[in-house]
């Protein structure tokens, strides 16, 4: 079966078609990230968008119910230079085409992969059409044209679990483990430590895995959605909160930021990450914009300017908070080393800190677990 992707400024590409029989708009990204493409797709941070993975074969290892970060994959569509043909892992459930079939999500492979990169980095992030039906190429580009993008659409409410629960109430979704050293040998699970910390978490489009970070470090999390006001949260009495990632433009999360602004005046210990990250910037008075292409992957480096650190993180974003307008309260501590951008902020007076990245790392290197230690450490002296 033949695809296309079509571009807003006119550009399209064609090739063979995998997934679902489909077709959907958004707004076309790229990710660096050489594995975890199945941590990509159901990353609610990617709903409206259009995700091409650099790395050129993926596919190879299949797909799994427990690398899942949600409970559905939130891409718009999918492309690739070339889906292998074979799954081969000890874990493996399904193939990367079926899964996508059996949520509806239409991909392609086999195009130039490269090009489509360049392109975005030089252009900027575009918004496209992507089909595995028979379409024109002139009616494709139409439809990509017209889609409104991502720029003050609120999708956050679309991915919020509706309603409040208590994360991994038995201890069976948290255990982290360690490979076995024969094949005949099962994983074995890690021990979780006394959830002893009452904390909430807004779910603005929360990861799994940080979840069980969070519980690993010794959090008994209470998950309420992104509507929750901030008395809503203050009624499970925690001893911090924590806001989440998440997906689309912050600038319209007015409900969010008003709810943040009243937790930082009570004065409980937060910790934000990505969307949380923006939403905190804007409840201390300042302002987002949009980056060119956003940062997608999981090498991206960022220097902590207290300690001169550089960690490598994992991130997808495609915003970020403006230094320029923020308070004098607020510490700008550490920078992405690619762009200059603001990658973490600490307020001076108040137990309030945030980082533009996933600590949580699902996909990526494990340099920022830490935060969640520092956050615990936080909230513990206080």
């Amino acid at each position: 079966m033949n695809a296309l992707l079509a571009l807003e400024d006119g550009s399209v590409f064609h090739g063979r078609a995998f997934g679902a029989s489909a077709e959907g708009c958004g707004e076309v990204c790229f990710n660096t990230s050489m594995t975890g493409y199945q941590e990509i797709l159901t990353d609610p941070s990617y709903k409206g968008q259009i995700v091409t993975m650099t790395c050129p074969l993926i596919g190879n290892y299949g797909v799994n119910s427990a690398d899942v970060e949600s409970w559905q994959p939130h891409v718009a569509g999918f492309a690739i230079r070339e889906l292998s043909p074979v799954v081969s892992n000890w874990r493996a459930q399904s193939s990367l085409s079926d899964y996508l079939a059996h949520h509806g999500i239409p991909g392609i492979d086999g195009i130039d992969t490269r090009a489509l990169t360049k392109k975005l980095r030089v252009r900027g992030a575009l918004n496209g059409f992507i089909s595995t039906r028979a379409i024109s190429a002139e009616e494709a580009v139409a439809r990509a044209k017209s889609w409104p993008g991502l720029v003050g659409v609120d999708y956050v409410k679309t991915v919020t679990h509706p309603k409040p629960f208590l994360w991994d109430e038995a201890d069976t979704q948290s255990q982290g483990f360690q490979l076995p050293r024969g094949l005949a040998a099962a994983a074995i699970p890690a021990p979780l430590p006394p959830a002893d910390i009452p904390i909430v978490a807004f779910d603005y489009g929360m990861k799994y895995n940080i979840l069980r970070r969070l519980r690993q470090h010794g959090f008994k999390v209470q998950v309420v959605p992104a509507t929750a006001t901030a008395a809503e949260a203050l009624s499970y009495k925690p001893a911090g909160i924590f806001l989440s990632n998440g997906p689309g433009d912050p600038a319209v999360l007015g409900y969010a930021v008003r709810a943040v602004r009243d937790l930082i005046d009570n004065g409980v210990p937060i910790f934000g990450i990505c969307l949380g990250h923006q939403i905190l910037g804007q409840a201390f008075g300042g302002k987002t914009f949009k980056l060119k292409f956003g940062h997608r992957g999981a090498n991206q480096p960022v220097k902590d300017l207290e300690s001169g650190r550089v960690e490598i993180t994992s991130q997808n974003h495609g915003f970020a908070v403006d230094p320029a307008t923020l308070p004098s309260d607020v510490v700008v501590d550490r920078i992405n080393l690619n762009d200059q951008t603001v990658e973490g902020l600490r307020h001076k007076t108040r137990n309030i800190f945030c980082v533009q990245y996933h600590p949580e790392a699902s996909p990526g290197p494990h340099d920022s677990t830490p935060l969640f230690a520092q956050f615990r450490e936080m909230i513990r002296n206080s």
